[in-house]
């Protein structure tokens, strides 16, 4: 009886005008209450969902904002990504290709290197938004898009290594790639754009990033093919969704979401005290010791989840400020900091010390890297080596007499962050360094400020996938400048011949025992050279109110939206 009430209710959908036709959720809800499957409760149709972060573009490969990855992974899907286990999985592709599938194969350079030829297949099913089929027209797009430099999209070492693309049919393509990373077959930055809508903006690439209708018509379905497409926007404000009728996939949980932008944390939690959120992102929301203060009072009403993970924190440094070009200042920096006493006070032990960028969590981790303690008066020596003198009012200068002042910068409205900004403002006092402190809009400090390194300190973090290669951070030809169009996300201005060299041999490393030393080496030099101050893993504190399941953060960089479809509402 069961199967022919679902069987009558599809036929009925499909006899409908398109225009008129339920959605799948609204079916799917309305025959699990017919059949005494589901509760009342479980047709709510709205989900507000809090965030402290707006993106400075809805481009999904214009700058690189964890906002916009949360957003879109209601919105779209990778071709591939590290799931809650951190095994790389297909979402958009059908099957990961391997050499033992006989879906990636080696193939000789013209040079006489070795390159791999890597064959995926495009969900049948996958559409956009306004029912035009996502296929090969679009990945041939992407890549033309990618390839060129005038267009602003992040990650051009990606495109540059790409050889070409074979189209098979509508949903296969080959892609030949210039070498055999470990990661040869993960394609998780390959954003795919939808040409029929995006071509004629690509038709001047230097206007591009303000052309993109991303940015300028924002609500237009074809632009989307995940679970929810956006319906309409307020800058800066909130982004409201409804579900997808074209998704091919499981029914998403909600017919609508709006994310709400809330830079103030301390505002974010009283709006979902008061019930005008439902929920808080947990990659985006509340501080550790705003959520363990929070769990304190009100245990009873919601489930909490504290998630260790590849969430680095740090304070990167403008190597070309001639202050930070000292590296006795910036090891001074960081060992006149305190670093297990703020985890403690602030974030209740809840943080692993950083060493370098590498989690202790991940698979290229060496322990044995030097660890920077706590220490002022090692501190204050090293600032005596260089040249800097403490003078009667306490500051240090140099022999022209310039003050040892800098500015750290950092996220607005993070009360986490505002409150480390003022311990280090504290601690480095101490050993005669000022510190003036600045605060910045998410859209501006990632947008604008480190992209085109017009800071001294900033004090953000980078989201990784396992096993990632920092090449975008640390290589040479990763710093962002007019000439390359902004790519790369070096904002210190990091150049070193042997990083460079070590990145690129660690890529095309198959052998886990070798590709482990090449790390250990990678974290000597970034301990001894101190690029960026390494602070601490943060965990993310997930929030979640009892009537909302089925959220599983991953620890990555991969956000628990790219799962929506599993979420459940009771």
């Amino acid at each position: 009886m069961r199967m022919k009430a679902i069987e009558t209710a599809f036929r009925l959908r499909r006899a409908c005008p398109r225009r008129m036709r339920p959605t799948l959720r609204s079916l799917w809800l309305a025959l699990l209450l017919a059949l005494g499957l589901a509760s009342p409760a479980a047709a709510r149709d709205q989900l507000v969902i809090g965030m402290t972060q707006y993106p400075s573009t809805l481009h999904p490969s214009i700058d690189a904002m964890l906002a916009k990855s949360y957003l879109h992974g209601l919105t779209r899907r990778p071709f591939t990504v590290y799931d809650t286990d951190w095994k790389l999985v297909c979402l958009l592709c059908t099957e990961l290709p391997t050499f033992e599938n006989g879906k990636a194969v080696r193939e000789t350079l013209p040079d006489g290197g070795e390159g791999v030829a890597v064959t995926y297949s495009i969900q049948p099913n996958a559409t956009w938004g306004d029912g035009t089929p996502v296929t090969t027209e679009d990945v041939l797009f992407t890549y033309e898009a990618g390839r060129n430099a005038a267009t602003g999209i992040s990650n051009a070492e990606l495109y540059r290594r790409i050889l070409k693309i074979d189209v098979i049919d509508d949903k296969r393509f080959t892609m030949h790639l210039d070498r055999i990373e470990f990661t040869y077959n993960g394609l998780g930055d390959f954003n795919i754009l939808p040409a029929h809508l995006e071509r004629e903006a690509l038709e001047d690439p230097a206007n591009y990033r303000t052309r993109t209708r991303y940015d300028s018509d924002p609500a237009n379905p074809g632009l989307y093919f995940g679970p929810y497409r956006i319906a309409g926007i307020t800058p800066g404000a909130e982004i409201r969704l409804e579900a997808n009728p074209t998704w091919w996939g499981k029914p998403p949980p909600v017919e609508r979401i709006i994310l709400k932008v809330i830079e103030n944390t301390a505002a974010l939690e009283a709006n979902l005290l008061s019930g005008s959120i439902d929920y808080v992102a947990g990659e985006l929301g509340l501080s550790i010791d705003q959520a363990l203060a929070f769990e304190k009072r009100h245990a009873a009403d919601y489930d909490f989840l504290y998630k260790a993970g590849l969430f680095y924190e740090h304070i990167a440094l403008n190597l070309d400020n001639p202050i930070l070009k000292s590296r006795a200042v910036r090891q001074a920096l960081l060992t006149a900091i305190d670093r297990d006493a703020i985890n403690a006070q602030l974030f209740g032990g809840k943080q692993a010390i950083a060493d370098t960028s590498v989690s202790p969590l991940d698979a290229g981790y060496d322990k044995a890297t030097h660890r920077y303690g706590y220490d002022p008066a090692a501190a204050a020596a090293l600032l005596d080596g260089a040249g800097w003198t403490l003078g009667d009012d306490g500051i240090r200068r140099n022999a022209a007499g310039d003050k040892l002042s800098l500015e750290l910068v950092t996220t607005a409205g993070d009360r986490n962050r505002e409150l480390v900004q003022q311990v280090l403002q504290a601690e480095w006092r101490k050993i005669g360094i000022e510190t003036r402190l600045r605060a910045e809009p998410a859209r501006i400090l990632f947008g604008e400020t480190l992209p085109q390194r017009k800071f001294e300190m900033g004090l953000f973090a980078f989201l990784s996938s396992p096993e990632n290669v920092p090449r975008t951070t640390l290589h040479s030809t990763m710093i962002p400048t007019a000439a390359n169009g902004g790519d790369g996300q070096n904002y210190t201005g990091f150049s070193s011949a042997e990083m460079d060299e070590l990145l690129d041999r660690l890529e095309v490393e198959l052998d886990p025992a070798r590709r482990l030393q090449l790390w250990r080496r990678l974290q000597e030099i970034y301990a001894s050279e101190l690029p960026v101050l390494p602070l601490w893993f943060r965990a993310q504190p997930f929030i979640m109110p009892k009537w909302l399941t089925g959220i599983v953060p991953t620890g990555n960089q991969f956000p628990t939206t790219l799962w929506v479809e599993d979420w459940n509402v009771r």
